[in-house]
């Protein structure tokens, strides 16, 4: 870190990243507990050094350098803490830590990053229970036994849909549900020895069903209820889970939605179910090419298998072991939306640039691998995000709410910037809109494209940092021309349509209308001077198809260069064609220019 980094952190940090301690000679005993929170939220800095209003409003100076005593005391202490029994992780490297000279004043700067899935909860004196922490807006938290217990779970790689489901056997299982995903099994791998198998050993190979050699139990693991059981069975054992699907395209006035499928009696609502049902539904109206591979029609696109993917990945990585959740899929006019219960495993970052964790429900995961439902490992995000950026479409949007529980994609069918859109914020801001920079353009078109915009999203469509994405959106709402909802990460931003033009501001919006006119004009002017001239050269032709454009030139009083670019654009719009080679060929009219 450097002096410029540590200005924008004080300047422009959001509190849910930075922590300000005052430490003059001490390490504060409060840091550790602020180290647990950022290690199992998002990560963060720590400054010591640095006191903070914390009643300031978000355009005042939050924080103000007073400065340590001395640094290399502080650090030595910090180090000799971290590597006793204080914490039971210690996740920092040499360069994490370090002392930063600001304004003749010494800064201790501690860089804490967010630990690893395999890695949580990170937890202080010994005991995870009382000293495991989560960051918000307001501070340092602590975490509920529940919390807890889901890193816990969330650690291990064996998953979660393994877990017994003790009393709930066969009798549980829909037979037409299993039926139909072992026909599905079947066509995927004809020659699988698993074939031959009863539906009980089916599901045992498959994960679905176990036997516990510790008390001598057989029962169905949770992937075998969710993905095949009956309805009932399932709604018993997790009451307050559901599966919801809505279509939310082409609505008339007073409608919520052109068709559901959600639990209403009419079918067994279990995960393979829902997927199978929903799947045709997701693509239905989406563009097919068609080719021929041999004798077989191919008619999938890689649009398709993103959406295919979004489903598989919103089942794979559900927590269904939540106190409750929904596993929710929108289709809506302008894209779709995939919501499941749980949180990231991995920074939202790394998950862009192709970083892969295990499934929550590995079984699950394989059970729908097994009849061509899922990429390879690490390949899933990568191929959704290849595909949007082939169409053009605006950049998925992955992002999680750690208060909720839930985790959401959004795959917009809509290009970045949309002509109406870009007509819609000159016409709200007028030649304001022409000052900003592109960022800043981009920041307010998708402002109003998504209806709102966070520093998280910027980041993704910019591929820009989290202080650089702050500079931007402190600098709109500076401008007026955002609006601030909400505080923290939870921080989201609209257009503000109440935007009210100073009198310099119209006065330049005048100016800038005035210059577009006669630019208009202008252009007008010359194309109509154009079209004269090119009239004249097919004139020129009927005279002597043989003619040169040396000779046209000549004739015309006009450069060679410019009756060359008459000549190519009468070409261009069907007007004429060159018969033959440059020395013996000849020029023929097609049409007249219109």
């Amino acid at each position: 870190m450097d002096t410029k980094i540590l200005s924008d952190l004080l300047q422009f940090g959001e509190r849910i990243h930075v922590e300000a301690k005052l430490a003059k000679n001490d390490v504060p005993k409060a840091l550790w507990e602020t180290y647990s929170s950022f290690c199992n939220t998002f990560g963060g800095y720590i400054l010591l050094g640095v006191a903070e209003n914390k009643e300031a409003p978000l355009s005042s100076k939050r924080y103000s350098v007073v400065g340590v005593s001395s640094a290399d005391k502080i650090i030595t202490d910090f180090w000799n803490t971290i590597h006793s029994d204080k914490v039971n992780r210690n996740l920092l490297r040499d360069e994490d830590v370090e002392a930063i000279e600001y304004e003749g004043k010494s800064v201790v700067c501690i860089h804490v990053p967010q630990a690893e899935y395999r890695d949580k909860p990170v937890f202080i004196n010994g005991n995870p229970y009382k000293g495991t922490f989560k960051r918000t807006y307001e501070g340092d938290f602590h975490c509920s036994e529940k919390e807890v217990n889901d890193m816990i779970r969330d650690a291990c790689d064996d998953g979660n849909d393994g877990v017994l489901i003790e009393h709930y056997d066969m009798n549980d299982i829909d037979a037409p549900t299993l039926r139909a995903y072992r026909n599905l099994f079947m066509q995927r791998n004809p020659d699988h020895v698993w074939n031959t198998d009863n539906d009980k050993e089916f599901l045992r190979n498959m994960g679905g069903y176990t036997f516990d050699r510790t008390n001598h139990n057989e029962c169905l693991t949770l992937a075998g209820l969710m993905m095949f059981g009956k309805g009932l069975s399932i709604r018993d054992r997790f009451s307050n889970f559901r599966v919801d699907y809505l279509d939310r395209t082409n609505l008339l006035p007073g409608e919520r939605w052109s068709d559901r499928l959600t639990y209403d009696g009419r079918w067994e609502n279990n995960l393979f179910n829902f997927f199978r049902m929903v799947l045709p539904k997701l693509t239905l109206g989406t563009k097919r090419p068609f080719r021929m591979e041999g004798i077989e029609r191919i008619d999938d696109t890689p649009v398709n298998k993103a959406l295919r993917e979004a489903f598989t990945n919103s089942i794979i990585h559900a927590d269904l072991m939540m106190e409750s959740g929904v596993l929710k899929i929108e289709r809506t006019n302008d894209g779709y939306v995939f919501s499941n219960p749980g949180s990231l495993k991995l920074p939202v970052e790394r998950i862009y640039e192709g970083g892969h964790s295990k499934a929550r429900n590995p079984r699950m995961q394989n059970m729908l691998r097994m009849i061509g439902f899922g990429e390879n490992i690490g390949s899933g995000f990568p191929s959704i995000l290849k595909a949007w950026h082939e169409e053009s479409w605006r950049i998925p949007d992955l992002h999680e709410d750690p208060d909720l529980r839930i985790v959401e994609l959004k795959l917009w069918t809509a290009s970045l910037v949309s002509d109406e859109t870009e007509t819609s914020l000159h016409q709200c801001f007028g030649a304001a809109f022409n000052t900003l920079s592109t960022n800043e353009k981009m920041t307010l078109a998708t402002a109003m494209e998504e209806s709102t915009v966070s520093n998280a999203r910027m980041q993704q469509l910019l591929k820009m940092n989290s202080l650089e994405i702050a500079k931007i959106l402190t600098r709109l709402v500076s401008l007026q021309m955002l609006l601030v909802n909400g505080k923290g990460r939870g921080t989201t931003y609209s257009i503000n349509s109440s935007f009210i033009l100073s009198n310099d501001r119209k006065e330049n919006d005048r100016k800038e209308n005035d210059r577009k006119e006669n630019d208009r004009k202008e252009n007008d002017r010359k194309e109509k001077n154009a079209n004269i001239r090119r009239k004249h050269i097919l004139d020129a032709i009927r005279v002597n198809n043989r003619i040169t454009a040396a000779k046209i030139a000549l004739a015309l009083g006009y450069a060679d260069s410019t009756i060359n670019r008459d000549l190519a654009y009468l070409r261009e719009h069907g007007c004429i064609i060159r018969v033959g080679g440059l020395k013996y060929g000849y020029w023929k009219i097609l049409k007249e220019l219109e």
